[in-house]
């Protein structure tokens, strides 16, 4: 399998585990339209790769991924195009997280750095997950303007119960890693210079592992999450992008992008 089609992720085989890198370590990792896309399709090739027995997840530089582009939100706001990339935009991430969970191989998230907003929502979704102790963890959609829309109310109330959730979410509240792993919402919480090196640790193992044994046991495990998504997703995402057409969320992208206070109007 070649992935020299991905401009936008980096994909390196080391023996029978696949290193998946964001790669705009430029703009910590933040995921533009293309980048989606392309994190979309990268799922179903691996899952196809029969050279590949396991998958870590990591983030170029020293961010895990910022999110969502703020720079490409504050471009399309109040736009025609803006209007259309909203279309898209239920089907193309329901492929997305559909993919994550149907991949046979496990797949370890190496949080390298911070993680937020649809970055935190994608280690969430990883089978294993490891992040370094001073990473900054959570799920951000609300402070510029958004519905937490994108598998995050489905993967949080699971991991921490309902109540907890939606003060996360409503309050985009952010954790340091070492948090998050007291939390239950990831596995281990390591110095950063540990996080990649541990990830290879258990990837390397789970590769030499019975193959059908590892994989049949995500998948009955993963039957439960595909259910969570299938009941949330098409609405949140519905809801999310409602609120991308409002006039607050354009605010609060302008307002991030210039290092103010926004003044939103509610509507």
């Amino acid at each position: 399998m070649n992935y020299d089609q991905y401009q936008y992720i980096k994909v390196e085989k080391k023996g029978r585990v696949a290193v998946v890198t964001l790669n705009r370590p430029d703009n910590r990792n933040a995921l533009h339209m293309d980048a989606h896309a392309e994190l979309e399709r990268i799922w179903s090739d691996l899952a196809q790769d029969e050279e590949v027995f396991a998958i870590v997840l990591t983030g170029a530089g020293k961010t895990f991924s910022a999110g969502g582009d703020i720079k490409a939100m504050v471009a399309r706001a109040g736009t025609v195009e803006g209007f259309k990339y909203t279309l898209k935009v239920p089907a193309a991430t329901r492929r997305m997280f559909q993919n994550i969970l149907d991949v046979p191989q496990p797949i370890l998230a190496a949080v390298n750095g911070d993680a937020v907003g649809l970055g935190a929502t994608l280690v969430l979704f990883s089978d294993i997950s490891i992040i370094a102790e001073n990473a900054k963890f959570g799920d951000t959609h609300t402070k510029v303007g958004l519905v937490a829309g994108d598998g995050g109310t489905a993967i949080w109330p699971l991991l921490i119960g309902p109540a907890r959730a939606k003060e996360f979410l409503m309050r985009s509240l952010i954790i340091s890693g070492a948090e998050a792993q007291r939390m239950n919402l990831i596995n281990y919480a390591l110095p950063a210079g540990q996080v990649l090196p541990k990830a290879m640790e258990i990837a390397e193992e789970l590769a030499l592992m019975p193959i059908w044994a590892v994989r049949w046991t995500k998948l009955s495990v993963n039957k439960w999450l595909k259910e969570q998504l299938n009941l949330i997703l098409d609405a949140s995402v519905a809801f999310e992008m409602l609120s991308m057409n409002s006039h607050d969320h354009a605010e609060a992208a302008r307002a991030f992008a210039e290092k103010r206070k926004p003044d939103f109007k509610g509507y």
